[in-house]
């Protein structure tokens, strides 16, 4: 009976070869989890709607994923789920297919790879991308 006792009440050495807080089931480290944002654009003068807008960016491969008007809100928009968090995204709005501004942006960068300088929008300091500060909670 002492010695279980002794056993219990010894001091352990943390388990070799991992991290001293890892989950007891064993599972792998979970990944930071994505966000979901909407992205929305209207036209800033009267006049006719746009035949298409488009949205490209890091985060979606620079492929064009189409905006859908909303017509009770007058304006394009879409909800994009599981944008990965804890980085900066890069993108454009495309409207009738050339670079439009965006005032929701987070703010603009210099575009640096090929994709990023095929959609930049001319700015009075050069060509600019809008970015996306992506954080999760």
């Amino acid at each position: 009976m002492p010695a279980k006792f002794g056993n219990f009440f010894s001091p352990k050495a943390p388990p070799q070869g991992g991290p001293v807080n890892a989950d007891p089931a064993g599972s792998p480290p979970r990944k930071p989890a994505g966000f979901s944002k909407v992205f929305r654009w209207q036209t800033e003068t009267p006049g006719p709607q746009p035949v298409s807008v488009a949205l490209v960016g890091s985060f979606n491969g620079w492929q064009k994923t189409p905006l859908k008007f909303d017509r009770v809100n007058n304006n394009w928009q879409l909800t994009l789920h599981n944008i990965p968090g804890n980085c900066t995204h890069n993108y454009m709005l495309l409207v009738n297919g050339k670079p439009a501004h965006d005032k929701n942006s987070d703010g603009l960068a210099v575009p640096h790879t090929p994709e990023e300088k095929q959609f930049a929008l001319a700015t009075p300091r050069g060509p600019r991308v809008f970015m996306l500060f992506a954080q999760t909670k």
